[in-house]
C-alpha cells in the first residue's frame, strides 16, 4: 500500500487566498489525481511482468481517496482481495495456495495422491491472456467428473476410447493428469497434476517507482487545482 498525504499547516501557509475549504479542496484534488497516477503505474507494472494479466490481476488494487476532513490518499487492495490472493505471492514470493480450479480437482476427481498443482499441459487450449479455455476446461472437467474411480483404476479402455477427456489409470505408462483422445485415436495431454506446491520468487515489485511518481505528479496535480480553486474564489467575488 502507498499512501499520500499533506501537512495541513504547511499547506495552509501557501494558501493564503483561499479559505481554509477551498485550499483542502484543492488539495483533495490533487491527491486523489496523483493517486489515479500511481495506481496507473502499478497496472503497467504488471503488464511489464507478466504476460498478459487478466482485468482480475490488474483490478486487484484500487484507490481509497481523499477528503477534506482527511487530507491522505492510498492505492492499497481492494476489500475483496482475500488473504490467499495469488498477487501476494507474486509481489513477495514463497508459495501458493491452490486455486479454485485446483481444489476442485482434488475433491471432485478420484485421483491417487493430492493434487497441490495443476497446470496446461502443451494440448491444452489457451485463451487471450494464456490461461486455459473455459469451454475446454468445462467440457474436461464434465468427462472426467463422470469416469468411475473404478474405471480409472483397473482400465475401463473401451470406455476411455469414447470419452473425448480422461484420467489415464493408476498402473498407465501416461503421466498424471487430464488427457484428451482425438477421433483418429491419437492423444494428448491438456493438464498436468503435481503433487508439488508451486513455489515463486519475489516478481511484482508494487512498490517500484510508486513513490518517485508521486512525488513527481503530486507537486504538479497542486499547482493546477490550486490555480483552479483561485479562479474559482475570484469568480465568486
Amino acid at each position: 500500500m502507498l499512501q499520500l498525504s499533506l501537512d495541513d499547516r504547511a499547506l495552509q501557509a501557501n494558501l493564503r487566498r483561499l479559505s481554509d475549504r477551498d485550499a483542502r479542496t484543492a488539495a483533495v484534488w490533487a491527491l486523489n489525481d496523483t493517486a489515479d497516477d500511481v495506481l496507473k503505474h502499478v497496472q503497467g507494472r504488471m503488464d511489464q511482468v507478466f504476460d498478459r494479466p487478466t482485468q482480475f490481476t490488474k483490478n486487484a488494487f484500487m484507490v481509497w481517496r481523499a477528503k477534506p476532513s482527511l487530507l491522505e490518499a492510498k492505492v492499497m487492495e481492494r476489500p475483496s482481495v482475500g488473504r490467499r490472493h495469488y498477487l501476494k505471492v507474486e509481489e513477495f514470493g514463497g508459495k501458493r495456495g491452490q486455486t479454485g480450479l485446483e481444489a476442485l480437482l482434488s475433491s471432485r476427481l478420484g485421483h491417487d495422491g493430492k493434487i497441490s498443482a495443476a497446470v496446461p499441459a502443451a494440448g491444452a487450449k489457451l485463451n487471450a491472456y494464456g490461461n486455459w479455455s473455459p469451454s475446454e476446461r468445462n467440457q474436461a472437467l464434465a468427462a472426467v467428473s463422470r469416469q468411475a474411480p473404478a474405471a480409472a483404476a483397473t482400465g475401463g479402455t473401451r470406455r476411455r476410447r469414447r470419452a473425448g477427456y480422461f484420467l489415464p489409470a493408476a498402473s498407465s505408462r501416461l503421466s498424471s493428469g487430464i488427457w484428451k483422445r482425438n477421433p483418429d485415436g491419437s492423444i494428448k495431454k491438456v493438464l498436468h497434476f503435481t503433487t508439488a506446491v508451486p513455489e515463486y520468487r519475489q516478481r511484482l515489485g508494487f512498490f517500484d517507482g510508486t513513490e518517485a511518481v508521486s512525488a513527481r505528479r503530486l507537486p504538479v496535480h497542486l499547482q493546477r487545482t490550486i490555480a483552479k480553486m483561485v479562479e474559482r474564489a475570484a469568480s465568486r467575488g
